[in-house]
């Protein structure tokens, strides 16, 4: 197999779920040694490393957490501690064969080491050394060093592990609701320690559900640039019947999944009540959203194909209208226009006629903005490319659909003459006139962009063959504005690498922002469109100012709306701050799309006549 750390870098990497909790459903009480099951009951724990494997775990833990000698003793199994890890690593390494890794799992010694106890920190490296012995000589993959408090104890695994091999190390902590570990070292001390005695992957495991530790890994991510693994408990357990469930649902498991994976998180597995099920909800979330790979490329018109496929993928220039207009770096004007509420598209379709006459390259079609009920996008596009001969860029997003409606949407979309896609994530119907409505998110964008660049190399999410593939020229959507920029950023770089062909940004108000977003994304850079909005009126610069997400107008240009009188009057001011915007932007993008704000089409006439 691919040495991990090499796969670590191209992958997001699944690992399985808690041990205990699955022997505990299986019958094996909790004043039995769970370690020992490795030889009297070794079937049993392969039937579970078995079900991880089929939940999409890509690396398996050894049943090994307290197999040391502190914890055995007591029960009289130091003598077999050695034959127990070994056991341990072997049991796994058949069931994962070569389609996952193995994990040497070793947990805290169960005593208090120096200053805090009696155990000196020689005799604790001691004992995590014979553990270590005997997984190495199993067969293992990597180690990970899981659910410690204590820094002090952890440098001595970390020690240990390091005199004995050169496979991979993960040094990870646990901590309390507070947000700190249990013997309240806080993130911002523990985080640079274990970087600096040199684990591969430092991150967080048990004690807390994903909320807590989702807040305590964005701390550490601002702390550290080695990869981190998040492997929160399901939840806190709830005492039901007499006996401790974990509440935290398997859907619900993955969608913190997928922020962890968002927040830069590179490996995301469960602990203490999590099972298969949990497992196979955070394996659908790497699926979704893996930018295969952390390396920032230099974008060219097309990918290479993906692997083994026997097909001749669409150039950008022979994709559409776009694609070689983009492809021969020509500055590209598109109006936004959005569906109608009702079944009546002929007014949407006569703003497109008027916009085609006055030059615009293409016009877009928004999917269920502010999360409101409207024709669909799909179609409005192709009634507008039919009835009026523009070319359209289609917004698709992913709250309303499945994975399979998403492929079979796009399919029939290409099958129908539609080429051009702007891939969204969507906004959740509670912002909308639906808010009782339920949200899919098989995906987001990122997930998104995949699929299409899938498609257009003739597979499948899959990577079953489809035939002819696809030829969409695919955009993402940009937020100059965000509050998080350096997440903007690093969601923009997972989308670059995706495939992601050209980028429409949220409308822009404030110049420098827009200045301050093309200068973090100058090593990823493929053509933006800045978003022109022609302000209708005061109140409507109030509504972007406030419901609009990464929409800004600035202070100055709402005294000029003030100031300008009647509602007739503050909307020639928004078409002179459009105007503005535009003349100023020119130099800096490939292109814009313009709003067309209440279907005022003479609105976005005005705006582009500064382009001669």
């Amino acid at each position: 197999m691919q040495d991990f750390r090499e796969f670590l870098e191209k992958n997001i990497v699944v690992f399985d779920g808690a041990m205990g909790t699955m022997l505990y459903q299986k019958g094996v009480y909790i004043n039995r040694v769970y370690d020992e099951l490795n030889l009297s009951q070794p079937a049993l724990v392969q039937e579970i490393h078995r079900e991880y494997l089929a939940a999409g775990a890509m690396v398996l833990e050894t049943n090994s957490f307290g197999a040391n000698r502190f914890k055995l003793q007591p029960h009289g199994l130091a003598d077999k501690l050695e034959v127990i890890n070994f056991q341990a690593a072997k049991l796994a390494r058949e069931v994962a064969g070569d389609k996952a890794y193995v994990a040497g799992a070793i947990g805290p010694l169960g005593i208090r080491i120096e200053p805090w106890g009696k155990t000196s920190v020689e005799e604790a490296e001691a004992a995590f050394l014979e553990q270590a012995r005997g997984l190495l000589a199993g067969g293992v993959d990597l180690f990970i060093l899981e659910t410690f408090f204590d820094i002090n104890e952890i440098h001595q695994a970390i020690k240990a592990v390091k005199s004995l091999t050169d496979k991979p190390i993960i040094a990870s902590m646990t901590i309390n609701e507070d947000g700190n570990a249990l013997y309240g070292t806080t993130v911002d001390v523990f985080t640079p320690k274990l970087e600096a005695w040199g684990a591969d992957v430092i991150g967080l495991n048990c004690s807390v559900g994903p909320k807590t530790m989702f807040d305590a890994i964005e701390k550490m991510r601002e702390l550290s640039q080695l990869n981190m693994i998040a492997q929160p408990n399901a939840g806190l357990p709830k005492v039901v019947d007499g006996r401790m469930i974990y509440l935290c649902n398997p859907e619900y498991f993955g969608e913190y999944a997928k922020r962890f994976i968002q927040a830069g998180v590179r490996i995301v597995g469960g602990c203490c009540g999590t099972t298969p099920e949990h497992i196979k909800w955070v394996a659908n979330a790497v699926k979704a959203l893996s930018p295969g790979g952390r390396k920032i490329i230099s974008v060219t018109s097309t990918k290479k194909p993906l692997k083994g496929a026997n097909i001749e993928v669409v150039p950008l220039e022979k994709k559409s209208s776009l694609g070689e207009k983009l492809a021969a770096k020509k500055f590209i004007v598109t109006a936004e226009l959005t569906p109608p509420k009702g079944c009546e598209p002929e007014s949407v379709i006569e703003r497109a006629r008027q916009l085609k006459e006055a030059g615009i390259d293409a016009i877009n079609i928004p999917d269920g903005p502010r999360a409101s009920a409207r024709l669909s996008p799909l179609a409005m596009s192709l009634l507008i490319e039919q009835k009026v001969g523009i070319e359209t860029i289609l917004h698709y997003c992913c709250r309303d659909r499945n994975i399979l409606g998403i492929q079979s949407d796009l399919l029939g979309a290409y099958a129908i003459g539609l080429r051009n896609i702007l891939a969204i994530t969507g906004d959740p119907p509670k912002v909308g006139n639906y808010p009782q409505a339920t949200a899919v998110f098989d995906i987001d964008s990122i997930g998104l962009v995949n699929v299409v660049y899938r498609l257009n190399n003739g597979a499948d999410l899959g990577n079953n063959p489809i035939g002819r593939p696809t030829g969409f020229v695919v955009g993402v959507g940009a937020n100059p504005g965000a509050i998080d920029l350096d997440l903007e950023v690093s969601r923009f770089e997972w989308k670059v690498d995706a495939g992601a062909e050209f980028a429409i940004t949220q409308p822009v108000f404030d110049v420098s922002l827009l200045e301050r977003f093309l200068d973090r994304i100058s090593h990823v850079r493929i053509p933006v469109f800045a978003g022109i909005w022609p302000l209708a009126s005061l109140k409507n610069a109030e509504f972007m100012n406030n419901e609009v997400p990464g929409a800004s107008v600035p202070e100055p240009l709402m005294e000029r709306l003030r100031k300008a009188g009647n509602i007739e009057a503050q909307r020639e001011e928004g078409i002179a701050i459009a105007r503005e915007a535009l003349e100023r932007l020119r130099p800096m993008v490939e292109g814009v799309q313009i709003s067309v704000p209440f279907g005022r089409v003479e609105s976005v006439l005005k705006v582009i006549d500064v382009l001669g």
